[in-house]
């Protein structure tokens, strides 16, 4: 029996979907069959679904053996095609236009993101969803499972983006989030935005709650992350976003009054 207490009437009640599982992937084609068989086994017994997953270019079959799995499984899916690669933060906005959900699941296409935490994340987001509209579920990796290169990397990223954005999160670096999808579809988009989803959230007025998850090593493939694309690049990146959150207004509103006719 599915509880469907998490997700209160007053958001997006024309959706019959209630999460969308956004997965961008690239050549992944070893691990997203048992990735998408762990997803059906963690939202079906809790809520309605579906997993949207954008290849984004693979050359491995990535997207037959994902079709070809949720078709065996019986589990609600959509696939989408990049013909070449345009990166994470484009497969996302590409995933969340064509998502049917009232809230969106974003997880890596590695399997290292382990999606029995959805639930834990869905649960928090009926918390903040009886106070606000805008809001966004961020994972924090306690026990990180790279090596110890990778760790001392994202140690590095992660104490420099909270000096210059002060988001509050540990772990902007972890790819399970929840974010309504109405609140998704306006934040602005640009290459590598997923890097930023709670500063941008804060920056439209909204919260931002944090939730332990587990982190798994990869089983299959090789990470399409190197120590520039980690650091250096996002750095140029960072000082975009604060600028955008200080060019932004939030009026506050006294009274809203309406006549009909």
């Amino acid at each position: 029996m599915r509880d469907s207490a998490p997700f209160p009437d007053s958001l997006d009640a024309w959706s019959a979907v209630q999460v969308s599982v956004l997965i961008p992937a690239r050549d992944e084609a070893g691990n997203i069959g048992a990735l998408a068989t762990e997803i059906a086994a963690a939202l079906g017994p809790v809520c309605t679904y579906e997993i949207v997953l954008v290849d984004d270019g693979s050359g491995d079959g990535t997207g037959q053996v994902f079709l070809q799995r949720c078709r065996e499984l019986g589990a609600p899916a959509q696939l989408l095609r990049h013909a070449r690669s345009c990166g994470q933060s484009t497969a996302l906005m590409t995933a969340a236009r064509h998502a049917r959900g009232r809230y969106l699941v974003t997880i890596d296409g590695d399997g290292q993101n382990d999606p029995a935490d959805i639930p834990a994340l869905l649960a928090e987001a009926g918390q903040m969803a009886a106070q606000g509209k805008d809001f966004c579920v961020a994972g924090y990796r306690k026990n990180r499972r790279d090596t110890e290169w990778k760790k001392i990397q994202s140690k590095i990223a992660n104490a420099v983006r909270r000096r210059i954005l002060d988001d509050g999160v540990p772990d902007t670096g972890c790819g399970l989030k929840l974010i309504p999808r109405r609140t998704w579809l306006v934040l602005p988009y640009f290459d590598h935005m997923h890097r930023y989803i709670p500063a941008l959230v804060l920056r439209l007025g909204g919260r931002v709650s944090v939730v332990p998850v587990n982190h798994r090593h990869r089983q299959a493939g090789v990470s399409k992350y190197t120590a520039w694309n980690r650091l250096w690049v996002g750095i140029v990146d960072m000082f975009g976003v604060r600028w955008l959150i200080r060019r932004s207004k939030q009026p506050l509103l006294e009274q809203v009054e309406s006549t009909s006719a």
